[in-house]
């Protein structure tokens, strides 16, 4: 299938559907129209329809979507049905969440090792991947298949180590720290700035706020 033009929130949304579809298998149900769909995602019907237009359809006029089917599909679209191997550099409270978090391998994403400076953490073992030490990150990656590295360093040391990770073969980045990166245009990067975040959840307080008080 053609994907190219295809807006960045459509893509955005792809996870949730993906998500929705997953907690309605595990209800056992078969099949979905898009305007119950829609009803649990808070999306409208058509908007439904159109982001999956973008990839071919998949529904059936009167019969709604299948909802393995679907499911399978977007699985396709977004890559999951092949495993990812991936590593975390910065071993601190972020990485340890990260490693700690199963559904990673749900989806196919496999961690291998995590990286740090810090000596104490040498052979310390997080559901039973190792952390190694920044000085083994070069070895490793050359005799390992690592589609992905997460970065949950500070800011102060990403730009360089993203550089070493690039330089090493690595063209997909998961960037944590607070810090835009200026990477080849071939190297993927997708940044995670969670006070980002909070403070759009800050904005949307203060607008709820002062509606009330109209």
């Amino acid at each position: 299938m053609e994907h190219r033009g295809i807006s960045r929130a459509v893509i955005s949304r792809l996870p949730r559907y993906y998500r929705y579809l997953g907690d309605l298998l595990e209800e056992g149900v078969e099949r979905i129209s898009s305007g119950d769909l829609s009803k649990k995602m808070h999306v409208t019907a058509s908007q439904i329809r159109q982001d999956l237009n973008n990839f071919g359809g998949f529904g059936q006029q009167g019969y709604g979507y299948n909802v393995k089917y679907l499911y399978t599909e977007i699985g396709k679209i977004l890559g999951l049905d092949k495993n990812h191997n991936f590593i975390i550099i910065g071993a601190g409270n972020l990485g340890q969440a990260l490693a700690n978090y199963a559904s990673f391998e749900r989806s196919g994403f496999i961690l291998k090792s995590l990286f740090d400076v810090n000596p104490r953490m040498e052979g310390v073992a997080i559901r039973g991947v190792p952390i190694r030490m920044m000085d083994e990150l070069e070895d490793f990656l050359q005799n390992n298949e690592i589609e992905i590295a997460a970065l949950t360093l500070p800011k102060s040391k990403a730009i360089e180590v993203a550089d070493l990770l690039v330089a090493n073969g690595i063209k997909a980045i998961w960037n944590f720290a607070h810090t835009d990166l200026n990477l080849p245009k071939d190297v993927i990067v997708e940044s995670v700035h969670l006070s980002d975040s909070l403070m759009t959840l800050s904005y949307n307080i203060s607008r709820r706020n002062e509606g009330n008080k109209k």
